[in-house]
């Protein structure tokens, strides 16, 4: 076994996923550009042992947990260092697809606390109970008493959900914890654990209600609902499935959508591919009529009950398909003035390929990939459309993690 090798190096980047980058591409840790560090390396990867050259962008981190935790990579770094990374990293991918000259504005970076959804892992042991977040590369779970990331009632939240892993969890397993904030209290959903047969029904309704959650599910079931946890999505109020997914924080989202608006204003027929519970397509609803498509049956479900309920709205209609495997064809698509899509992390490519092919003429796209936006954007550029502009969002602070809203039009 070779033992790892003590040097002392420069840094002069940050990597993709927020590790400090030696001229001859070793990664570093914990390491920020303009410094000089005593490491350990082995391979390709350093241990910082003592930063002997401090930059000015390194700050304090806020959270006692940083540094053994895995939830956040760059509490050490400014906020100019960080939005200044995350709207290179978007610069990056465009121009490694060969799209230059486009307008990419300033990060919009949502503040500490104001992520609304968590997933928290949680272990039972036979003297101990640990609810937190995998250590970076490791099963171990690292406890947290507090996380600067998210809403202050979800932090509060803590011991009971450290309760529930006390009653629901064996001793082979992790739960998964996911809290979300609503209107009217905390949505929590639990996967993982034990069955709830005998005692543990009842123990699960008793701490529900000693922290006054607004709705409990286990496995998919339904354990208490005392309150609707419903998210306001332009004039509709929708219910969406338990654990179902949300756009990070409400300051995202109301940017993203106000992007959508824009990338799409005037348009009579709009379609909203990977739609979700409604995000978009509910207030694009306000203005024009819409097609929602999402392979989640249970959230169209969610879109569709909200939209009947909510006044004013335009006709909307929904349609449950797996997009990557059944893409909208060409012909499908022909009819409507614009289209907005909200893929996940793979992008859309057999969609895109299908769209280049249709009279659509403005295109609204949200990505949380900009490798695969930029794969995606240059189909949509072939095809003959012009990408306006990029706007970067930042609502995963001090991870690696960077989104994007962007619009196309063709004449």
């Amino acid at each position: 076994m070779i033992s790892p090798m003590i040097d002392a190096v420069d840094i002069t980047s940050l990597g993709a996923q927020g590790d400090g980058v030696t001229p001859d591409g070793i990664f570093v840790p914990g390491a920020l550009p303009g410094e000089r560090a005593r490491v350990s390396v082995a391979g390709h990867r350093a241990t910082v042992m003592e930063i002997t050259q401090s930059a000015p962008d390194r700050i304090a981190p806020v959270c006692t947990h940083f540094g053994i935790c895995g939830g956040c990579a760059l509490q050490h770094a400014s906020d100019g260092l960080l939005s200044g990374w995350k709207r290179d990293l978007v610069f990056r991918a465009l121009a490694a697809r060969g799209i230059t000259g486009i307008e990419i504005a300033p990060v919009h970076t949502s503040a500490p606390r104001s992520r609304r959804r968590v997933t928290f892992t949680g272990r039972r042991t036979k003297k101990t109970v640990a609810v937190g977040f995998h250590a970076a590369g490791s099963d171990q779970i690292v406890p947290v008493s507090e996380c600067d990331l998210v809403d202050r009632s979800i932090v509060k939240a803590l011991p009971a959900l450290a309760e529930l892993v006390r009653e629901g969890a064996s001793r082979k397993g992790e739960l998964r914890l996911s809290v979300t904030t609503s209107a009217t209290g905390l949505d929590v959903a639990v996967t993982g654990g034990k069955p709830v047969e005998g005692r543990l029904y009842g123990q699960l309704v008793a701490v529900a209600a000693v922290s006054d959650f607004a709705r409990l599910t286990w496995g998919g079931e339904l354990i208490v609902n005392r309150r609707p946890p419903v998210q306001p999505m332009g004039r509709a109020q929708v219910l969406p499935p338990a654990g179902g997914f949300l756009q990070a924080t409400q300051d995202a989202e109301a940017y993203l959508v106000a992007a959508m608006r824009e990338a799409v204003a005037g348009a009579a027929r709009i379609a909203d591919l990977f739609a979700g519970c409604g995000t978009f397509a509910l207030p694009l609803a306000e203005e024009a009529d819409v097609l929602a498509v999402d392979s989640e049956a249970d959230a169209l479900d969610a879109l569709y009950a909200a939209w009947r309920q909510a006044p004013g709205l335009h006709r909307l209609r929904t349609a449950a398909r797996d997009l990557f495997r059944r893409p909208l064809l060409t012909r499908e698509m022909n009819g409507l003035d614009a289209m907005v899509f909200d893929p996940p992390r793979l992008g859309a490519r057999a969609q895109m390929e299908q769209i280049a092919g249709t009279t659509l003429t403005r295109i609204g796209a949200v990505s949380c990939n900009p490798a695969t936006f930029a794969r995606d954007a240059h189909i949509l550029i072939d095809a003959g459309f012009r990408l306006n502009w990029v706007r970067p969002v930042d609502q995963f602070l001090w991870s690696p993690h960077v989104e994007l809203a962007a619009a196309f039009e063709r004449d």
